[in-house]
């Protein structure tokens, strides 16, 4: 079985291309998994064929790379709108990281918006490849009547709901054609030395050679040849099915790629995970792709016996029990599969650092409706982070409540379905709750006694402690300067301890930091002193001391690096600035042409809003990663309500 990836963005009729790719020669099977990822099986020239359908929305990007994981080739399908060709930058940037040769189709040509050449050009702003055109339109007047083919020179004539018809080419037409393939003929030239030579000779090469120089240079990756049509309208399908069979790479190629992008012998490679989702009274379902003969229900794969085998686009046991190279099967109670993965019959490898998924750049925190299922959410999301790499889960500091970072609100509703659809599991989400800290300003001196009377043994301590504000970033820390035995020095570690609770919560409401505490002098009774009644001492001195040292709200900021086509980094100074950050400056994205990182410092509290801007900004195309910088004072009416809202006060006894 034969298998490509279809992708692209939203409402670009991807669905469509592929029903029609499917029902050239038959009807197909199809099924559709939770997340949204479709299997299309079908026959076409005497071969089984698979085609994964990926959601168009940028959320989904993590289904998409794991796709091509499993993909001998990919079809990104893409608008003629010239202005909608920046919304396929990131499928490009995935497609050429994972090394997955491509063919380019450029749907819904029957909506004349401009010239393909544009639509191409702004499209190879954002891929290293050169994108080659292997056919260009025939109009009439305004309209596109059909398309001319490059390497053969045959015009075809659209027809609705059918293949299309052989017709001379338009006069009109020869001389673009003759342009157009003069370029072809120069790119392909560039790796093929005997069809450079004819070119310099002025010789005209045979159709078929240069059909088996594209066919070689698509397998070795090194052009991303174009196509048209319009899927609606069966037009361009059967071209761009043909091409996929004669020329796109068979499974062997897809195994030894990947053994060979994971250090392993191809030999022991045996499939390839890339797909996972939990149904109700099913359990755990995995979908892989047979990378050799025999794969079956019971064979050890991944270091352990495979569960029931079935067949993904119909949902039902697989006849055989066993597969063949290529095809795709789905793993029932096979829970010792990791997603994705390369799999040999003993061990489960990690997958090629490209199929890592953006960062999350939504949090929320899920809350379980029902108390009884506060331990089971907890288990549950466990699973789903097991299946779905674009979700990590996390817990919120001070509550301990479930902490999610999803890719964005479609994602987050596709989690919160399927705790309630398969788990049973109702929650409400809300926003995390700010991580805010207080320091001093001021030092601060006092002298506490804890003295108390139970009836037997009493609790006495005394202490003199001072403290004061240590630089930023130095964290606390403790100093003793007591002198003839005072505070007996098996008692000053307790004094410590009970400084660093207090810490815990200082008079505004939050953990202290930034602290220095000194202890100068104290007393001691031989018989009601313990370790107990000096650590009560000194957190409660200690807190004491620092609501006379003038405290000082602090939030985080954190280091953010924002991925961006080039066009939007100008876009990203205002978001920035309205969000009360600082603009650090942007640099190429050496990872993928056409991209930029641009770097700012953002204050914790500005991440809703940011991730919210940033959509906009973009298209949903940008996202972002954080890390932790440093914590910054915060004065004025804004300290006082965030004071109101998240702090509080401690009783100073």
């Amino acid at each position: 079985m034969r298998c490509f990836t279809v992708l692209g963005p939203s409402q670009i009729g991807k669905s469509t291309l592929v029903e029609r790719l499917g029902s050239l020669e038959g009807e197909p099977k199809k099924s559709v998994s939770p997340y949204g990822l479709s299997i299309t099986e079908f026959d076409f020239g005497g071969e089984a064929w698979c085609a994964l359908d990926v959601p168009g929305n940028n959320e989904a990007l993590a289904h998409a790379q794991d796709a091509l994981l499993a993909s001998d080739a990919c079809v990104l399908c893409v608008s003629p709108v010239l202005d909608e060709a920046v919304l396929a930058a990131p499928y490009l940037r995935a497609i050429e990281a994972s090394g997955t040769p491509c063919i380019l189709f450029v749907n819904r040509m029957d909506e004349p918006r401009g010239r393909l050449r544009d639509v191409v050009a702004a499209l190879q702003d954002y891929c290293s490849r050169p994108l080659v055109l292997r056919q260009i339109p025939i109009r009439d007047g305004d309209k596109i009547i059909g398309s001319c083919d490059l390497i053969s020179e045959r015009a075809w004539r659209y027809r609705e709901g059918q293949t299309s018809s052989l017709f001379e080419i338009p006069e009109s037409a020869i001389e673009r054609e003759h342009e157009a393939r003069t370029e072809l003929l120069e790119h392909l030239s560039e790796f093929d030395d005997w069809l450079l030579e004819e070119l310099i000779e002025d010789r005209e090469p045979a159709s078929d050679t240069i059909y088996a120089i594209s066919t070689r240079v698509l397998n070795e990756n090194k052009i991303i040849p174009v196509l048209l049509g319009a899927a609606s309208h069966s037009n361009g399908i059967m071209r761009l099915m043909k091409a996929l069979r004669h020329e796109a790479p068979r499974p062997d190629v897809l195994r030894k790629r990947l053994a060979a992008s994971a250090g392993i012998d191809e030999a022991t490679l045996t499939a390839v995970s890339f797909h996972a989702y939990h149904r109700q009274s099913v359990g755990k379902t995995v979908v892989a792709r047979a990378l050799q003969n025999g794969v079956k229900q019971g064979a050890v794969l991944g270091g352990s016996g495979l569960g029931a085998l079935q067949d993904p686009a119909s949902g039902r046991a697989m006849a055989s029990g066993i597969t063949v190279a290529g095809q795709i099967f789905g793993a029932v109670k096979s829970d010792h599969l990791r997603v994705p993965a390369l799999l040999t019959p003993h061990a489960t490898v990690a997958p090629p650092d490209w199929t890592a998924p953006p960062t999350p750049i939504l949090e929320r925190i899920l809350v379980p409706e029902s108390e009884r299922d506060e331990n089971k959410l907890s288990e549950t999301l466990a699973k789903l982070a097991e299946t779905d790499r674009g979700l990590t889960v996390m817990q919120e500091e001070g509550t301990g409540a479930q902490l999610v970072s999803v890719q964005g609100p479609v994602h987050l509703r596709d989690i919160c379905r399927t705790l309630s659809e398969v788990f049973h599991v109702e929650v409400s989400e809300r926003p995390p709750s700010p991580v805010y800290r207080e320091t001093i300003s001021k030092s601060a001196e006092v002298h506490y006694r804890h003295r108390k009377q139970t009836g037997g043994a009493g609790q006495f301590a005394d202490v003199k402690l001072s403290v004061h504000p240590n630089g930023r970033g130095e964290g606390f820390s403790f100093a003793e300067t007591v002198k003839g035995g005072a505070v007996p020095r098996n008692f000053i570690p307790a004094v410590e301890a009970g400084a660093r609770e207090a810490m815990d919560k200082g008079p505004l409401g939050f953990k202290t930091i930034d602290v220095g505490v000194l202890l100068t002098d104290g007393q001691h009774h031989s018989v009601d002193s313990s370790e107990y009644a000096f650590r009560t001492a000194g957190k409660l001195g200690v807190r004491q001391a620092l609501s006379q040292a003038a405290a000082v709200l602090l939030q985080p900021i954190f280091r953010v690096e924002i991925h961006v086509p080039s066009i939007y980094s100008g876009a990203l100074v205002p978001v920035v600035s309205t969000l009360k950050g600082q603009v650090l400056g942007f640099d190429r994205d050496e990872a993928a042409k056409g991209w930029d990182i641009f770097r700012a410092l953002i204050p914790g509290s500005a991440f809703e809003d940011l991730a919210r801007s940033l959509r906009s900004a973009t298209q949903g195309i940008g996202y972002f990663a954080k890390s932790f910088d440093h914590f910054e004072e915060l004065y004025g009416k804004e300290a006082q309500a965030i004071i109101h809202a998240h702090g509080t006060h401690v009783n100073e006894h």
